[in-house]
């Protein structure tokens, strides 16, 4: 299976568990309105059931019952207008989640192709990329898909938008053999498809995020001291990886360069959604580009953007494609959630089957990752395990034959000492 057919495969599988989402989703799950409905259904039910025994101890008439039959009459055309509305917010925030992946993989091979283009790599230091169009048109991509990704929260959960996001990691694999004529061997596609199952399995068993509304609410938030303890840390790690392994070991492995993103990255989301909740309240009234939280939002998430792209130019200008990509999207994808789980405090709310979820997901992404880094640099195929396997039967045969051969020997060694020493034998007796 060459790299065209693995992706086309894997795109296969993530169409149709779409598509098995979306009718549970259509089926099974009850919309707002029809919880409405029934809720109201039920107490129609329990007033009519009271309604008949006051009836007959009072021997009342029958003129009460019409106040149920018609809350029932009015909540029908509600419940239809709810249901169309809630699949419709489903199906626009699947098409905006797709089409976020679609960019951002796309992006990664644009970028990769400007910064083939220069004479001083970016992995040795230069930042010439920034008068190359390719990079740049990588980067409106990058931007675009980050702005339908933010955008798909609003309409769907975010159990099945951000699990969307691997297929950007098909959608990099299956441009980068096309356009950049990358390979990726057989170990690392089973690599690239566990790092895909793994982070899926962490987003699906994730804490969900508590829902903040204003930035008040926000500023209280973010002097926790366990988010005080995290954003301490982020620097630390960053500090540590920017100035003392960068130099050393960027060249020889991608987790330094992909770290760097990811940690910082996290930080970055955090301030995309303070802006975001900014600019919604702005646009109800209250203006909050007089707040110094805004402006102060807006300087993290430049530094951590600036930061990102940075590192992110350097480990595609190093490495494969193919390897950076769903590296990249494992890293971000976890330190996103844990940041996110640490400002909004929700993991008290887990079960035990959601920590269990989360711990077989971040052992698989890490037997993934293991997989994408230890055999990359080796050439390895499908057709080469079935040459493999075809020559040890070949030559498994040829030694059966040989025993064959070495027991017919013994056997003719056997008889003629057999017949050696009846032959002495014989002239003994005939001497004497």
């Amino acid at each position: 299976m060459n790299q065209r057919q693995y992706a086309a495969l894997l795109t296969c599988c993530v169409c149709v568990t779409i598509a098995t989402i979306t009718l549970y989703k259509t089926a099974y799950i009850p919309s707002s309105g029809q919880r409405i409905a029934r809720s109201e259904q039920m107490m129609s039910g329990q007033s009519q059931f009271g309604e008949g025994l006051t009836s007959n101890l009072s021997a009342a008439t029958t003129t009460p019952l019409v106040l149920p039959t018609t809350v029932t009459n009015q909540s029908s055309p509600m419940t239809a207008t709810e249901t169309t509305t809630s699949l419709t917010e489903f199906y626009v925030g699947v098409a905006l989640a797709c089409g976020s992946s679609l960019f951002i993989g796309a992006s990664f091979v644009f970028k990769k192709k400007g910064l083939l283009n220069l004479s001083v790599r970016a992995g040795d230091g230069g930042y010439g990329y920034l008068k190359e169009p390719m990079w740049w048109a990588g980067l409106l991509l990058m931007a675009s898909g980050e702005a339908a990704n933010f955008t798909a929260y609003a309409f769907a959960p975010a159990s099945l938008v951000t699990p969307l996001g691997a297929l950007s990691v098909i959608v990099a694999a299956l441009l980068a053999s096309y356009f950049l004529k990358e390979r990726l061997n057989l170990i690392g596609k089973v690599g690239c498809s566990l790092c895909v199952v793994g982070s899926t399995v962490i987003v699906i068993h994730s804490p969900e995020e508590q829902q903040v509304t204003t930035m008040a609410e926000l500023a209280q938030k973010l002097i926790d001291p366990g988010f005080i303890v995290y954003v301490c840390l982020v620097a630390i790690v960053s500090l540590v990886m920017i100035f003392y392994y960068a130099p050393k070991m960027g060249q020889q492995n991608v987790l330094i360069y992909i770290i760097i993103c990811s940690v910082v990255g996290s930080l970055s989301v955090m301030g995309c959604k303070a802006i975001g909740l900014a600019i919604v309240q702005t646009i109800h009234g209250q203006n909050q580009f007089v707040n110094w939280l805004t402006y102060f939002f807006i300087v993290q998430l430049t530094v951590c953007i600036c930061i990102q792209m940075i590192y992110l130019n350097k480990a595609l200008d190093t490495f494969n494609t193919s390897v950076v990509t769903p590296i990249y999207y494992v890293f971000f994808t976890t330190f996103v959630i844990i940041a996110s789980a640490i400002l909004y405090k929700e993991w008290g709310n887990m079960d035990v089957k959601d920590v269990l979820g989360n711990l077989c997901g971040f052992l698989t992404v890490v037997g993934g990752i293991f997989l994408l880094n230890a055999f990359r640099d080796m050439n390895i195929s499908w057709r080469d395990i079935s040459s493999a396997t075809k020559k040890t039967t070949d030559t498994s045969e040829p030694s059966e034959s040989h025993n064959e051969t070495h027991q017919l020997l013994e056997n003719d060694r056997e008889d003629r000492v057999f017949g050696h020493s009846s032959a002495s034998n014989s002239i003994s007796r005939g001497s004497i």
